[in-house]
């Protein structure tokens, strides 16, 4: 149904390429006022709230001094890290994201990387390539203990996941405690060159924070057993690259699974392009084929909730930086 006219909020939408699904429904509710970076400028004057489709466009703190009316900023992305700057964060705009739109596929794909490292599904692929049969035992994962470090909705899903095929499940983020409904215990991240020892695999969910930048360096790499493997699903600068590539070349560690890197994209002649117990993948694992629908879908319920002075869905913490749920 329509809005009426004298409730439609305005709403700038801030895209690069493609317009964001589910428009006519925005445009049902709202005045919409379509703009890509070098306009959103005269786009945000007297503009309600500003939905950033291109999620990582730097273009608001480019042009905050035209963010006088903005009330309220969507972002369809989950981590904000880069988005927040003093400005914003001292405002009293409410900032929401799109936390758990991808927290499932995400999950999914950090499952798919541990069955392709327990299961060797790349040494299998070269033999074929090689037209080489050639047998080979591999590992179980029921049993397997695993570390996911970052326990919001992203690290949740892993851990309902990992448990469903039997693997034994543990977690580590801001502050530790002993009792969780999805992690059999959760210990503080600062603990974390302490904690790895006992884990076969270590899975990255976390957000990207001050206290999470270079998390995983060369003592918790050092730390961890020869025979584990590391898995990056959350940001590249969660781990030093350069610490990674020396404990992969040394056999400090057996090996790794990472859909983000830093630098990122990694530049062409990279050392970790070329290691055999390396997996990477182009920053890919949320992006299924229906979800940009699901971004969409979550921004119109949101904005139902804005015009009906409902209380929002995944307000960010902007001193924290991400969703902070009790």
């Amino acid at each position: 149904m329509t809005v009426p006219e004298r409730k439609r909020p305005v709403v700038a939408v801030l895209y690069r390429e493609a317009l964001p699904p589910r428009l006519e429904e925005i445009e049902q509710l709202a005045e919409v006022r379509l703009t890509k970076a070098d306009g959103l400028a005269e786009a945000m004057d007297g503009a309600d709230v500003l939905y950033q489709w291109h999620s990582f466009s730097p273009a608001l703190r480019e042009n905050w001094d035209a963010a006088r009316s903005l009330q309220w900023v969507h972002v369809s992305a989950a981590g904000v890290s880069q988005l927040l700057f003093d400005e914003l964060i001292r405002s009293n705009i409410t900032y929401t994201n799109s936390r758990g739109v991808l927290s499932r596929a995400i999950a999914e794909f950090a499952l798919g990387f541990v069955l392709d490292m327990a299961k060797d599904a790349h040494g299998s692929f070269r033999l074929q390539q090689q037209q080489r049969w050639q047998h080979r035992v591999t590992r179980k994962i029921q049993g397997q203990r695993a570390l996911v470090v970052g326990t919001g909705s992203i690290g949740r899903e892993t851990a309902r996941l990992f448990r469903a095929v039997g693997m034994e499940v543990s977690g580590a983020g801001r502050t530790g405690r002993s009792r969780d409904d999805d992690f059999d215990v959760v210990y503080s991240s600062a603990d974390l060159a302490k904690v790895v020892p006992d884990f076969d695999y270590v899975v990255l969910a976390a957000p990207l924070t001050a206290a999470t930048k270079g998390l995983v360096n060369a003592d918790v790499l050092s730390a961890m057993k020869p025979s584990a493997r590391l898995i990056n699903v959350g940001r590249g600068e969660l781990v030093e690259t350069d610490a990674l590539a020396e404990a992969l070349a040394s056999g400090s560690i057996a090996g790794a699974a990472l859909d983000v890197v830093h630098p990122e994209p990694l530049p062409e002649g990279h050392a970790l392009w070329n290691m055999e117990n390396v997996i990477i993948t182009p920053h890919m694992s949320g992006d299924t084929v229906d979800y940009l629908d699901d971004l969409g879908k979550l921004f119109v319920d949101n904005l139902r909730l804005f015009i009906e002075g409902q209380p929002f869905q995944n307000v960010v913490d902007k001193s924290l930086g991400f969703v902070s749920v009790s």
